[in-house]
Parts: C-alpha cells; sequence; structure tokens
C-alpha cells in the first residue's frame, strides 16, 4: 500500500524506470552548477569545500552573546546567526512597556550602537560572515553592523552576511510585523539600493519557508509560498527601477530540513528548478547567479520533543543529513534541549559536531548530488514540483503574494495543514517517538539555561545613561530628516544610518516610521 508524503503525495513500495518514463534528463537535470540547478548551484558542490555551518545563537545581553560566538567559532563554526529577542524583532526598546518580560528572553537584546559594539566586540567582521534574522527592522541591524564594522577598520565592500529581511512571511506564518506590505516592500527596495552601492557582498533578503513549516506548511506549501514571495520581492525591485540582474544574484532563501528525508531532498530540488525557470523565463534574468537559488537550512525545530530530549540529537543528524543530500549552502543544526529552553554551552558544542561528522566523517560530500537520477527521489521531486506550482498558480490568481495574504489565502491552507498533523500526531497514526509511543514512565530531571531576569533592568539603565549623554539635538535632526525622506521617495537607509550613528535607538528610529507609514493591523478576515 502506498504512503502519503508530508505534502500528501503518494509515496510508492517500489519505484522503478516506468516512474520515469518520458523523463529528460537534459531538461530536468542539467549539470551541477548549470540551469536549472537541480543538481545543485556550484559545479564541485563540497568536493571543494563543505556548506558553511552556522550556529543560531543570541541570549540575554550583548556581552553574554558576544562570549557564545567566540566559544561558537573557538569550536570551528564558520559563520555567526544572530537571534534577536522580541522587542527588538518588533522595533520596541527594552525599557518600553510593551516589552516587559520578554527581554533577552528568545534572542539577545539590542537597543543602540552601544549594544551592537559589544555584540561584537573582539570578532573581526571582516573576516567573519555574520547572519542576522530580523526582518520589519533589518535595515537599522544591518546599519548598525556597517557602522560596527567601519570602526573595526574594515570596509564596507569587506563585509559578507545575510538578514533575513522577508517581511511577507511575518503576515503569514510568524506575526513580527510592524508596518503595512506597502511601506515595508518600499524599505525593501530601499535596502537593495543601499546595499548594491555600499555593501556590495551582503546577502540582502533570505525569503524564508522555514517559518511557515514551522506554523504547519506541508513541504510542497513551503517552497511554493516562499517562491511567491521571492517574485513579490523582485517585482517590487523591477518596479522600483533596479535591473535584474543587479539585486537577484544577492537573494537568498531560509529553507526547513525535517526528518522525512527522501521528501525533503527532493523539495530543495524543486525549488531550485522552479526559481531558475521563473527568474529566466518571467524576468529575463542574463545573469546565472541570478538564477540560481542559494538557501540556507535550520534542521525542525517544531520536530523537536521536551519528553526524551536526547532522542532529538538522533532527529537533527537526519535532518542535517537531508539538507546537505539536498545541496544546502548554509546549515544550522538545532541543538537536542531547544524544546525545553535556550541551548546550554554543551547541546550547542553538540549541534555543531553533528555538522562536523556530516562534513568529515560520511563519504556524502565525497561526490556532488548523490541521489541524481534515483527513481523514487526524481519522481519525488517531479510531484512536489507540480503540487508548488499549482499552489503557486493559485497565489497569482489572486493577484500576487500580498494580495493573496490579504485574503487570507497562504495562512488558511498551512492551518489546514498544522490541523492535519495534529490530528494524526492525537490519533497515533503519525509516530512521535517518546511523545505518542516510546514513552517513558518518567523523564530524567534536566537543568536548563535560564535568563537572568535582572537584565530587562540594565538594558533600561543602559538606555538612560545613554539618553543623558547624546548629543540630542542630533538625534532629533537626523530622525526628522530620515522621516522626511520617507515621506517622499528618497532612500531612507541614509539618514537612518545618520540617526544610529548619533546613537538614537532602535525603539525612536521604528517609531518615526510608525508616525509616517502607521502599523499592520490583521484583517478580522482571517
Amino acid at each position: 500500500m502506498a504512503r502519503e508524503s508530508e505534502s500528501g503525495l503518494p509515496i510508492e513500495p517500489v519505484y522503478g524506470p516506468a516512474a520515469l518514463e518520458g523523463w529528460d534528463p537534459a531538461e530536468k537535470l542539467g549539470e551541477p552548477g548549470g540551469y536549472p540547478f537541480t543538481r545543485g548551484v556550484y559545479p564541485s558542490m563540497y568536493t571543494g569545500r563543505p556548506w558553511t555551518m552556522r550556529q543560531y545563537a543570541g541570549f540575554g545581553t550583548a556581552v553574554e552573546s558576544n562570549a557564545r560566538y567566540k566559544q561558537l567559532i573557538a569550536n570551528g563554526t564558520m559563520g555567526l546567526s544572530v537571534a534577536f529577542d522580541l522587542p527588538t524583532q518588533m522595533g520596541h526598546d527594552s525599557d518600553a512597556p510593551i516589552a516587559s518580560g520578554e527581554v533577552g528572553k528568545v534572542g539577545v537584546a539590542i537597543d543602540s550602537i552601544d549594544d551592537m559594539r559589544i555584540l561584537f566586540g573582539g570578532i573581526p567582521l571582516d573576516k567573519v560572515s555574520t547572519s542576522m534574522t530580523i526582518n520589519a527592522p533589518a535595515a537599522l541591524l544591518l546599519l548598525m553592523y556597517q557602522l560596527v564594522g567601519e570602526e573595526q577598520g574594515a570596509r564596507a565592500d569587506q563585509l559578507t552576511g545575510t538578514i533575513q529581511n522577508d517581511v511577507l512571511k511575518e503576515y503569514i506564518a510568524r506575526g513580527t510585523y510592524i508596518f503595512p506590505p506597502k511601506p515595508s516592500l518600499r524599505l525593501i527596495a530601499d535596502i537593495f539600493k543601499y546595499c548594491k552601492a555600499e555593501i556590495p557582498k551582503w546577502n540582502t533578503i533570505s525569503i524564508s519557508g522555514y517559518h511557515m513549516a514551522e506554523a504547519g506548511a506541508s513541504p510542497a506549501q513551503e517552497i511554493a509560498f516562499t517562491l511567491a514571495d521571492g517574485i513579490e520581492y523582485v517585482r517590487t525591485a523591477v518596479a522600483a527601477g533596479m535591473d535584474v540582474d543587479d539585486f537577484a544574484p544577492r537573494l537568498s532563501f531560509f529553507f526547513v530540513s525535517r526528518t522525512t528525508l527522501l521528501e525533503e531532498v527532493a523539495k530543495f530540488r524543486a525549488a531550485r528548478r522552479i526559481w531558475a525557470r521563473v527568474m529566466k523565463d518571467e524576468f529575463g534574468a542574463k545573469n546565472p547567479k541570478s538564477l540560481m537559488l542559494r538557501f540556507h537550512t535550520q534542521t525542525a525545530g517544531v520536530q523537536l520533543t521536551a519528553q526524551q530530549p536526547e532522542v532529538n540529537l538522533v532527529r537533527v543528524a537526519v535532518q542535517g543529513l537531508a539538507a546537505v543530500l539536498g545541496g544546502t549552502q548554509s546549515l544550522h543544526t538545532n541543538s537536542f534541549d531547544e524544546a525545553i529552553a535556550l541551548p546550554t554551552d554543551k547541546s550547542a558544542r553538540l549541534a555543531l559536531r553533528t555538522q562536523q561528522v556530516l562534513a568529515y566523517e560520511t563519504d556524502v560530500t565525497a561526490t556532488v548530488d548523490p541521489f541524481a537520477g534515483s527513481y523514487v527521489i526524481e519522481k519525488m521531486t517531479d510531484d512536489v514540483e507540480a503540487a508548488a506550482i499549482e499552489l503557486m498558480a493559485k497565489v497569482e490568481d489572486l493577484g500576487g503574494a500580498v494580495n493573496a495574504i490579504e485574503h487570507g489565502f497562504q495562512k488558511g491552507e498551512i492551518e489546514r495543514s498544522a490541523y492535519r498533523i495534529a490530528q494524526e500526531t492525537d490519533s497515533g497514526e503519525r509516530v512521535v517517538v517518546g511523545v505518542n509511543r516510546y514513552q517513558l514512565d518518567e523523564e530524567e530531571p534536566y537543568e536548563p539555561l535560564r535568563v537572568d531576569p535582572a537584565i530587562e533592568a540594565q538594558q533600561a539603565e543602559r538606555l538612560a545613561k545613554l539618553r543623558a549623554e547624546r548629543d540630542q539635538p542630533a538625534v532629533d535632526a537626523a530622525l526628522a530628516a530620515m522621516k522626511k525622506a520617507a515621506e517622499g521617495d528618497d532612500n531612507v537607509l541614509y539618514p537612518m544610518k545618520d540617526a544610529l550613528r548619533a546613537r538614537a535607538t532602535v525603539g525612536e528610529v521604528c517609531n518615526a516610521l510608525r508616525e509616517v507609514w502607521g502599523t499592520y493591523v490583521p484583517s478580522d478576515a482571517f
């Protein structure tokens, strides 16, 4: 009897040549590093060097997070990945009433350039690649990073890394939006233009399916809605007067990797193929790099369990292997204790060691695209591709990603998928080891890492001191210039950088933009 994949597609017990009848390898596969990039975006893939090993980290104060980053670098991580706390993600200062109880909890608290200096103190920004998971206030954190790099003596054209900067998925699945879609897209276009001129090696956006998957999206939904968002961003930049080949090579993507290894490998291959064809056929991109879907992967946090947490080590290893076999460019492996609390130093190190074992103790890096031509993988790739294209067509029928968001289409589809998963888990049809099968009568005790609640008061004291010391007229003038740019067509990042250099806070900058652009309020219709 055939099983169903996570996307609801049939998986046959046996696959043979009939599964690929009429299948054209030249059309479907190509060569590694060549159109349509099914086999990977680079000819040599990991045979030359492994993927970039990142570890997502950030908690409490900038001092604590800085110490964790230095430990990760010492343990062999190749790139930093910064987690910000919820107030920072929402554009609020740590002493704002709305921030109470959330300061430093799910990431590091960054209120001003003073905090950013501490966060990256002793870390040479001209030599380290940094990814920042920040969306609505992405411009602010990027500019503070640039300012700190310049203070260290690094030129802007030496800075490498990524800002997530994907606000459309916030309206769909995550909720850390600030402004309505139209000004949010304008701000993203300003970031594209700024980075082309000022920080040319920076990846200006990481178009994210990860959070949709964590909210319950199937693999087909994950890539369909992510690529639809990507199309919206490209259209926005082109409408703002940019040539597609001027910014498309710096676009990147962010996907989840689940334990369902075969479908995940198929998903990554299908996503590359769809994107290459969209960029070539719809946008007329000429630069081969504009056709490449380069992506970061994180193992599936939603599949981690608080019960028997050590079993998560096995899950993460399988998920990491799926990402590697699928051709990821960088990878974060979750720590086994993340379903309970913030990772400890030991668990974060074990997560990194998982990647290092995959890279250096297995033979999966010895050859490019080891699953190419597999009956099951190629058929599943075709099936996931077809399902994703069907969903993307429905988004287009609604007028594109933004209009579909306003109709609640993506959110509704994801919620139905999440409900199906919950039903299958509750009934036992979907086995979750340690949760609905193979439970223990009594769980072993575990001591989690806890954030000191005094951090909130400490950050408030730092903010009071900052406001007392800084040149307030200079801050006011810079914020006024930024508001004027926001009201017109000038790029807001240049006056924003002046304001942040003058020690304006994250909350002050975002509040100034709120006064011009307003805030997004979701419709009651969905």
